[in-house]
């Protein structure tokens, strides 16, 4: 049996371990309510665009002077996969979930004969590809420090997508990332966005603007030229929100079971160590009263 001293010290240790974790709960619990409302608060914009564009894609789909931004270079060969995770962890399987989906999607596309390359965004998920997927990787972003993630993060990461995009690098973009759906959930989700990925399809019923016809003022080219980009930011800039505030749910969950862990064990390291102190008085006592009646 442990030492009382032993117990004691480890006793005081989870009690310590136990104050991090719920400040740690605490601080994730004060930053989820802004990132939550700046998730939800893009999603209504970027799927409308989504929609209206991936309508367009599909009516001008096959002509020549099609930019790439919307129905992409023609082939499927060479597939980007852009996983966004977060810089630190202590966030229970959020981040592992992202990796695991973007390992398992890159297994699949190269079974078909594609070629894969990997821009990793957030240290946590550069750092689980690379045991197994290190030779795909060809960049990675992070923001660690950074109190806050701006629009402008968003566009560097579509600036470098579109970049590879031109210099014929890749030919598909897909990211995967975490959508926050509670504090409890977050679904990792693939999400497709060079080209346009079409509107569905059944042979009921037929895509719900599949036919829109779509006017251009000034023209076709200028206006495009500077949606497409427009759109492929708002789009990244999305997962960005709501993988931050996937994040800061997964974070207050984890912490919130580590601290109730936590109690659990004081409690029954308390118990051991109230155990062992009753033994060792009675033990003494045992001593006590064996050499009085030795006298």
């Amino acid at each position: 049996m442990p030492s009382l001293k032993s117990l004691r010290v480890r006793i005081n240790s989870v009690k310590s371990t136990q104050k991090i974790t719920s400040a740690m709960k605490m601080v994730a619990a004060s930053k989820l309510r802004r990132a939550q409302l700046h998730a939800e608060a893009a999603r209504p914009y970027a799927d409308r665009m989504g929609r209206m564009l991936a309508s367009l894609a599909q009516s001008v789909i096959g002509s020549p002077t099609a930019p790439r931004l919307l129905v992409g270079t023609g082939s499927d060969k060479v597939q980007l996969l852009v996983p966004v995770t977060a810089d630190r962890g202590l966030a229970g399987a959020f981040n592992a979930n992202v990796g695991r989906a973007t390992r398992t999607l890159a297994r699949r596309l190269e079974s078909e004969g594609k070629t894969v390359k990997i821009l990793a965004v957030g240290r946590k998920g550069r750092d689980y590809l690379r045991r197994e997927l290190a030779d795909r990787i060809v960049g990675d972003i992070t923001y660690a420090g950074k109190k806050r993630l701006e629009f402008s993060d968003a566009e560097d990461i579509a600036t470098r997508v579109t970049a590879m995009l031109n210099a014929g690098e890749i030919d598909v973009c897909t990211f995967v990332y975490n959508r926050f759906q509670s504090v409890m959930a977050q679904v990792t989700t693939e999400m497709q966005l060079i080209p346009a990925p079409l509107p569905a399809t059944t042979a009921a019923q037929p895509a719900v603007g599949a036919t829109a016809s779509y006017e251009y003022e000034p023209d076709e080219e200028t206006i495009l030229s500077r949606l497409l980009p427009q759109n492929l930011s708002i789009q990244i800039y999305r997962t960005l929100l709501e993988s931050a505030a996937g994040e800061h749910g997964a974070r207050m969950t984890a912490m919130d079971s580590a601290t109730r862990n936590a109690g659990d064990m004081i409690k029954r390291l308390t118990l051991n160590y109230n155990r062992a102190r009753q033994a060792n008085i009675t033990k003494e006592l045992i001593e006590i009263i064996s050499g009085a009646e030795a006298v």
